[in-house]
């Protein structure tokens, strides 16, 4: 049964996409994959020659670009979201455009490395695409999909959390700084990992699930700061802490808690673990 604050919280959600989404009326001709497509292609045009710009101007041109990506993605899938709150959909799509655009400034600035690099993020954008609207379809009623959406949605977070990751330790910023930062993509990408696989749980208790985890992350990132080693194998280690106590609430919310799943998430705890101390530098 639906209470009356989840009525009025779907009523000013699909209220605010109304008005957004009425301004599209006029692409309405294309289907729901040919939006898609025509959205990854303008976006990996964007990320493409973003190369172009460097600093502040670089920075606000990937934010616009990871804006762009939820307003392709509201442009979309817009019939099925009306009915809907699945607003959580565009947390991901708007990490990953902002993820592979600042460390699309990291790598050599050479075609092939350009080439490969926007292959990447078109075929991972459009994966992230179909999964998305895959969760907003489950939301309204029972989709055989769903797993593998998950799988997917879960493959394109970890990536984007070591992109993130890698980046914010490229910085060399000061301690508290750079552990807010962690914090605060941390939380957003726990959400929205969670929420893929508690469609039917309260917002109330995500968030608290979100905030642990997220926290257990920001201490993780306190240590880290001290040790001895590049910012890629940090990230790495980050990321693979990441995946494990997330993939283990993910097991958790669907009651899989076994004892070798439970092995599976611990080998890949204990292999970034010693990649950390076999590239760190003790001397």
């Amino acid at each position: 049964m639906i209470n009356n604050r989840t009525l009025r919280r779907r009523k000013n959600g699909v209220s605010l996409i109304g008005k957004i989404g009425r301004n599209f009326k006029k692409f309405h001709f294309f289907t729901k994959r040919q939006k898609f497509v025509i959205g990854v292609l303008i976006l990996s045009f964007g990320l493409f020659f973003s190369e172009h710009f460097f600093g502040r101007s670089g920075l606000i041109f990937v934010f616009l670009l990871s804006l762009l990506t939820d307003l392709l993605i509201l442009l979309s899938i817009y019939e099925d979201i009306k009915e809907t709150d699945s607003l959580y959909v565009f947390i991901l799509p708007f990490l990953f455009s902002f993820a592979f655009g600042l460390f699309y400034f990291l790598v050599p600035a050479r075609f092939i490395t350009r080439i490969a690099i926007t292959s990447l993020y078109g075929i991972g954008l459009y994966s992230l695409l179909l999964s998305q609207n895959i969760f907003v379809i489950a939301s309204m009623k029972t989709i055989q999909l769903l797993p593998s959406a998950r799988i997917v949605s879960f493959i394109l977070t970890v990536v984007s959390y070591f992109f993130l990751a890698n980046i914010a330790f490229s910085l060399h910023l000061s301690i508290i700084p750079l552990s807010l930062i962690i914090f605060s993509f941390s939380f957003l990408l726990v959400f929205h990992s969670l929420w893929m696989y508690g469609l039917d749980k309260s917002a109330r208790q995500l968030a608290i699930w979100s905030l642990a985890l997220a926290g257990c992350l920001f201490e993780a990132s306190l240590i880290l700061w001290f040790w001895p080693t590049n910012p890629t194998v940090i990230a790495l280690f980050l990321t693979g802490f990441y995946y494990s106590i997330v993939g283990l609430t993910h097991v958790w919310f669907d009651k899989r808690l076994f004892k070798n799943v439970l092995w599976e998430y611990v080998w890949v705890g204990a292999i970034v673990l010693f990649v950390l101390i076999l590239f760190t530098s003790w001397g």
